[in-house]
């Protein structure tokens, strides 16, 4: 294999083909197009492991586009893609390549996309298909989609499509093609499943491996915030204010409930924001990703899935709002920005509870995350006077004032209040909507709370033996004014003064109790220690907590969501909490659709009631 191509003309393409990437100003191969377009352009099979933002379409795209045999109108390349957002661009790459290819037609096939279209599109025929496994399927099975003149297959994104549950329906697919095909396979990663794969269906692959997860955010600046879930949205708002260089930003959350709600709350700030989503339309999807790239909206909410393909240069960053669930979705997320060699940033929310994960992001991107220390009210507030002063610069700069400075001279004509006051307050009325003064904090601002330990608020204080972080001694005789006080709190939790709370999912919504704890454990930041018993029942289920629970961190439980079900935490009143104590008694005999699981107990967790434990039998374990 050469590896010091240096320009596409070394490279065995048609005359057609160079003038098409002359136009849109390709000159020199990425590495990952100059190591696999030989082998595709010499037929062999291949494997390529590299990730987004290293210029794969074009590996595979410009060696198949050059064997085409125009002639044949039924489908000669098909290429399979995760999502609709990559067979879109994939689509779109395709015909850019193919611009000086006269009658070349390219046929991109999803889900939320007209079934009518596609079969009328397909009856008239298309040399390239892109499309996702699903709709591919229903095609083949249609047989709307003829592969007898396939010559050559495309897996776009295995380790995703394996992640995303299409694994199977891809096999489905391979079986169905003609044996003689040329096959490639690209992979970020290349698990167990995936290399099965290949060598079950691919004939002596060439394998080519160009960049590692380290190398693809070694151009991205990364930084942490540490905070509880209840600061997520003050923090992310101040982050958007004081960064100098924002242009656009994705912000990743894990649901699809969560994009609505959040892209709903930066939009009531001031910020044009809109959701992205699985459950938008095709065409709402499409138009959202276009008025990012006209610069109309500058923030876009999404979640793993529908930003998956979204290449959108003007994105300066990417915040994780919520952080994923494992290394590779964060390595995915985090190559939105930064792509062909252009600077990016990416910044990482964490809860004290998900530092662990925060830990192994660092080890498997091996890079150091550093935190980010929040602005504080007053840095916002000297932003925004700057910003402020910069309007008003080029207002005096640009526009005729003529007008208005007849109506300030009227004003102080009428003698009521001198120019510099009159000033101030036209200042006053245009920052009325954005007060370049921020409100007073309520308690700790989260500047302060947000330097990489854990929130200790007055209403819910953690007793002091679990905090791990280490302290200077304090003086022997050195007492704080409010020393009882605290002491009584910690006592309290010492004592176990819990109170038991329904939340509005059980059995039917098949939760299980480990469900219940981490939820409530991770988006609240309770210690699982504080979590008492927990009983299913058909419907709802109760959960015993600490009485204290502040009514904002409650407030926050209650959207939190266990398998898609809303929590709808609430206190159970004194009637509820009779019957529920009741259905544990001995020789009660509940209904069965009223009938509990055996009552959910950890045996390292210690028991708050101060009663004497029992087991599954109803016998003391003393």
């Amino acid at each position: 294999m050469n590896t010091t191509i240096e320009s596409f003309t070394q490279l065995e393409l048609r005359a057609p083909i160079l003038q098409a990437l002359s136009d849109v100003g390709y000159e020199t191969p990425s590495p990952i197009q100059a190591a696999c377009i030989p082998h595709l352009l010499a037929g062999s099979d291949l494997i390529g492991q590299a990730q987004t933002g290293t210029g794969k379409t074009a590996a595979f795209a410009l060696p198949l586009l050059n064997r085409i045999d125009l002639s044949v109108k039924n489908p000669q390349i098909l290429v399979l893609t995760p999502t609709r957002e990559l067979a879109i661009q994939v689509s779109e790459a395709f015909q850019r390549y193919a611009k000086h290819l006269p009658g070349f037609q390219i046929l991109p096939v999803y889900g939320g996309q007209s079934m009518v279209v596609q079969l009328r599109q397909l009856n008239r025929g298309a040399h390239v298909i892109v499309g996702t496994p699903g709709r591919v399927m229903d095609h083949i099975e249609r047989k709307s989609l003829n592969l007898e003149s396939l010559t050559a297959l495309v897996l776009d994104e295995a380790d995703e499509m394996l992640r995303m549950g299409f694994i199977d329906d891809v096999e489905w697919i391979l079986s169905r093609t003609p044996e003689t095909r040329q096959t490639a396979l690209f992979s970020a990663t290349m698990p167990d499943r995936i290399r099965r794969i290949a060598h079950r269906y691919l004939r002596e692959p060439q394998e080519v491996k160009i960049k590692s997860a380290t190398t693809t955010v070694t151009a991205i600046s990364q930084r942490f915030v540490q905070l509880g879930v209840q600061h997520k949205l003050d923090a992310l708002t101040r982050i958007l204010e004081v960064e100098e260089d924002f242009d656009a930003a994705i912000v990743f959350v894990r649901t699809k409930t969560a994009t609505v709600e959040l892209a709903e709350k930066l939009e009531a700030r001031g910020y044009a924001v809109a959701a992205l989503n699985g459950d938008l339309t095709q065409q709402l999807r499409e138009r959202v990703v276009e008025q990012l790239k006209r610069g109309t909206l500058d923030i876009v909410v999404a979640t793993d899935v529908a930003a998956r393909g979204l290449d959108v240069p003007r994105i300066t960053h990417v915040i994780n709002y919520d952080i994923p669930y494992d290394t590779e979705a964060y390595v995915h997320r985090i190559g939105r920005t930064g792509r062909a060699g252009r600077a990016g940033t990416a910044i990482l929310f964490v809860t004290p509870r998900e530092v662990r994960m925060l830990k192994d992001i660092e080890r498997a991107t091996r890079q150091k995350i550093e935190l980010l220390p929040l602005p504080s009210r007053e840095a916002v507030a000297d932003r925004r006077v700057l910003q402020f002063t910069q309007q008003v610069e080029a207002v005096l700069k640009s526009e005729d004032l003529s007008f208005f400075l007849d109506v300030v001279r009227n004003l102080e004509a009428a003698g009521e209040a001198e120019l510099h006051e009159i000033a101030a307050a036209l200042a006053f009325l245009a920052q009325r909507e954005r007060p370049l003064q921020l409100p007073p904090a309520v308690g700790r601002d989260i500047a302060d709370i947000a330097q990489g330990r854990p929130e200790r608020t007055e209403r819910f204080e953690r007793s002091e033996r679990f905090d791990r972080t280490e302290r200077p001694a304090r003086p022997e005789h050195a007492s704080r004014e409010n020393r009882e006080q605290i002491l009584e709190r910690r006592r309290d939790y010492a004592e176990g003064k819990l109170e038991r709370y329904r939340i509005e999912v059980g059995r039917n919504q098949q939760v299980t109790p480990k469900d219940i704890v981490g939820a409530i454990a991770n988006e609240a930041g309770i210690e699982s220690r504080f979590i008492g018993q927990i009983n299913l029942y058909e419907d709802y289920s109760t959960v015993e907590l600490p009485a204290t629970l502040p009514e904002d961190l409650l407030a926050v439980l209650r959207r939190v969501r266990i398998r898609q079900f809303m929590l709808g935490i609430r206190r159970l009143d004194e009637e509820e909490s009779r019957r529920d104590a009741a259905r544990k008694r001995p020789g009660f005999s509940p209904k069965p659709s009223d009938k509990p699981r055996k009552p959910f107990r950890d045996d390292r967790r210690p028991d708050f009631s101060g009663a004497p434990r029992k087991g599954h039998g109803g016998k003391s374990r003393t």
